[in-house]
């Protein structure tokens, strides 16, 4: 059984920063992907970010240049460090990871961008 928890969601407004946190209870060698997801009101969940053990990484065109995905090996913990944040990333943000085949999902965090 994995458990990954998050952190770090809030409000803040246009153009600030926030930094999610996600802490799983396995090593982040032991998951074939750790990311990040998004969910807002009325829309599918999209993929935001994710990053394989070799540390490559992948970002929706949506957030490339103002979102940079990030781990600490040591504190088996994945980081979604969000800059220049827009209205419309407002979304709850769920961490995901995988291992054997099996997905695993936060409760997820709410961010709010707003004035």
């Amino acid at each position: 059984q994995v458990q990954v928890v998050e952190s770090g969601g809030g409000l803040v407004q246009p153009g600030g920063s926030l930094r999610l946190s996600c802490a799983a209870s396995r090593s982040v060698f032991a998951f074939t992907v750790m990311a990040w997801y998004r969910q807002a009101p009325g829309k599918q969940r999209e993929l935001v970010a994710n990053m394989r053990p070799d540390g490559s990484t992948n970002y929706a065109d949506s957030v490339k240049a103002r979102f940079t995905i990030s781990r600490d090996n040591a504190k088996n913990t994945v980081f979604l460090q969000m800059d220049s944040l827009k209205p419309e990333d407002t979304a709850v943000y769920y961490c995901h990871v995988r291992r054997l085949a099996i997905d695993y999902w936060g409760q997820g965090t709410q961010v709010t961008v707003s004035s």
